[in-house]
């Protein structure tokens, strides 16, 4: 008896099964094969709203080794600045990486998250430390696959270069290899290829990547970083607030420091922040007239506070900074 009292004390001892669980990490697994299996058109969808929504905020990445050890100087962002401020876009961020695939991965999943156009700059050619292509498709885990189009046009706009007399298309060979890895691009099977894949410039055979839907690649030469994007505005125009409105600069030249000017310009700066004017001030050094700027879409707006500016800067409006360097006393100010 008492062993069996004994027994039956251990069995009750025991811990009982965790039910609860095991049902709940059934329920995760099961949540989780459902999440799988959707994230496919889930992505699509994401890429495809990216693709077509209203642009306001833009972001350029430049990428390269050669900019950051000091070899090439980069005109490309300063152009996409320009290239923004005229369509009236909000260029946030411009960043500089190295050709290092970890440091792409994460600046192109981050800004195509924070912003609504991105363009990146550089190394997408033939040679084996051109990994952007490979950096940004690993990014949103796509297939690199040669684009039948771009073979096309390379063929047709492409000459061979004087080094390789012999180069054939028909031929496999290193070279071709070396070729055809400028057009094997980051592809999203799920979505219309022609969403992904944009040729802006009708004599060129470089195309324009769109990848995630708002993650445009460019190449890092500068000429032909500079035709592509133009080439790109009539793809942009339909998703602007104000298509050709762009943003508007004024420019005061005062003959007065930053620091007498200082506590006005920042009345005026609380003043019309809320109608979307950012004022500025520049110092020119060793000249005779820093710079005051009002920058806004609001034409009208701007406009209208000219003249008060001029009054409280003791300046005048200028149409390019330095144009009335020859006036006045052989003085200069700045701060």
């Amino acid at each position: 008896m008492f062993s069996r009292l004994s027994q039956l004390t251990r069995h009750l001892s025991r811990p009982l099964p965790n039910y609860a669980h095991t049902s709940a990490a059934a329920l995760s697994s099961k949540a989780s094969r459902i999440m799988t299996s959707s994230s496919a058109s889930a992505a699509a969808a994401t890429a495809d709203e990216r693709n077509s929504r209203m642009i306001h905020t833009a972001a350029c990445l430049i990428i390269g080794d050669e900019v950051l050890g000091g070899k090439t100087v980069d005109t490309n962002s300063a152009y996409m600045a320009k290239f923004c401020f005229k369509l009236g876009m909000a260029l946030k961020r411009i960043e500089v990486i190295a050709d290092d695939e970890d440091e792409i991965v994460e600046a192109v999943k981050r800004m195509s998250t924070t912003y609504d156009f991105v363009v990146t700059s550089g190394g997408i050619g033939p040679t084996h430390d051109d990994i952007t292509y490979q950096s940004i498709a690993k990014a949103f885990s796509l297939p690199l696959i040669l684009h039948d189009e771009a073979y096309t046009k390379m063929k047709k706009f492409s000459k061979p270069h004087p080094s390789q007399p012999n180069f054939s298309w028909d031929v496999p060979s290193a070279a071709l290899t070396a070729k055809l890895r400028m057009i094997e691009l980051p592809t999203d099977t799920t979505r219309p290829l022609d969403k992904q894949v944009l040729f802006p410039v009708d004599d060129l055979w470089v195309p324009v990547a769109c990848i995630n839907g708002n993650v445009h690649v460019l190449p890092g030469v500068p000429r032909l970083f500079e035709r592509l994007l133009d080439g790109m505005k009539p793809f942009l125009v339909d998703r602007l607030e104000d298509p050709g409105k762009g943003i508007h600069r004024v420019l005061i030249s005062t003959p007065m420091s930053e620091s007498a000017v200082a506590g006005y310009l920042t009345d005026l700066a609380g003043r019309v922040e809320s109608k979307g004017v950012k004022v500025g001030s520049y110092p020119r050094w060793g000249k005779k007239h820093n710079t005051v700027t009002l920058v806004g879409k609001d034409r009208e707006f701007l406009e209208s506070l000219v003249a008060e500016v001029e009054k409280n800067v003791d300046g005048k409006r200028i149409q390019v900074e330095g144009e009335d360097d020859g006036e006045g006393e052989n003085v200069s100010v700045s701060q």
